[in-house]
């Protein structure tokens, strides 16, 4: 199991995950959303949805993994998105995060 992927299971656990297109959403509006995760097969419309948000509100986004990846870390079906509403947790996933999928850093 990859790093990040564990991490994003302790997150959830801890309860500082969000996942929904509503929530995180919600979440990056309200400043909650430390780093917002997308699955790498997201759907276009989605990801650019989730991408013009994060960069009207200085939230950084990382792209990789698929929705079942994600979705078995978090210990859900599939999911496409995750926001990570702890400093702490955004840390330790970001830094874990994997080189190899496609990651686009939008600052």
């Amino acid at each position: 199991m990859d790093k990040a992927l564990s991490r994003l299971g302790l997150a959830m656990r801890a309860g500082k995950l969000l996942s929904g297109e509503e929530l995180v959403l919600k979440a990056i509006r309200s400043g909650e959303a430390k780093l917002v995760l997308m699955a790498a097969d997201a759907s276009g419309n989605t990801r650019k949805k989730i991408a013009d948000k994060c960069e009207s509100y200085g939230v950084e986004l990382l792209i990789g993994f698929s929705r079942f990846e994600l979705g078995g870390a978090a210990g859900k079906p599939e999911r496409v998105l995750f926001a990570v509403t702890d400093k702490g947790f955004a840390d330790m996933i970001r830094s874990g995060w994997v080189q190899h999928s496609e990651v686009e850093n939008i600052e």
